[in-house]
């Protein structure tokens, strides 16, 4: 399963941005190699399980230009590159706290010739600025994960959906959010119909969250 998933839920992509999204697979399979960052199933199923489970982020929030995203604990890069790649007016910043990660998307992002996405390696609370949105891919449960980046989600808001928290998710979250009232849940299998898409979910938590 390669590139035409994702031209069949995003049919609208430039010629720039379909070249973008092909070279994700060599440019990965060669860096898998070398830093193992995505298992062997992952790498062989990458447009299904990374790229367009991170575009899922897009049917729920089209980021304006000149809006800033902070993609937090992107291991090789995801949700944030995908992302980057459909906004390319958008700014992302991508922080990993560990350091071959971070090498294989700096490694990517220079591959792929993208210039709005900023590679950290650095702890999330040592991040300086604030953003927009903040996304992630289930790198925590949600008490710890909004206890990293407080204070990091700009009050003023460029979109209609008030700024917060995008979260790619699975499985049962009632436990994990009940003391978030605000939350709202996504099923992406509204969006997408693979099998692989029946427990994910996007948890979107706007600022000035209680929890």
């Amino acid at each position: 399963m390669g590139i035409e998933i994702v031209l069949k839920y995003f049919p609208d992509l430039t010629e720039e941005q379909k070249e973008q999204f092909t070279q994700l697979e060599n440019l990965y399979q060669d860096w898998n190699q070398k830093i193992n960052v995505v298992s062997r199933k992952d790498i062989d199923e990458l447009y299904l399980r990374h790229v367009l489970h991170s575009l899922g982020i897009a049917k729920i929030q089209q980021f304006l230009p000149g809006s800033k995203v902070l993609d937090v604990g992107t291991g090789g890069g995801f949700p944030g590159i995908p992302l980057a790649i459909l906004f390319p007016e958008t700014h992302f910043t991508l922080v990993d706290s560990i350091g071959k990660k971070i090498k294989v998307v700096e490694e990517v992002v220079a591959g792929l010739g993208i210039t709005n996405v900023s590679p950290i390696n650095s702890r999330v609370e040592e991040i300086k600025g604030q953003f927009d949105f903040i996304v992630s891919r289930a790198v925590a449960a949600m008490p710890t994960f909004t206890h990293w980046v407080k204070g990091k989600i700009k009050k003023e808001a460029l979109h209609e959906r008030r700024n917060g928290i995008l979260y790619l998710k699975g499985g049962d979250l009632s436990d994990e959010l009940r003391n978030y009232r605000t939350a709202e849940i996504f099923d992406l299998t509204e969006y997408f119909k693979e099998e692989f898409f029946d427990t994910k979910k996007i948890v979107y938590l706007p600022q000035k969250f209680k929890g």
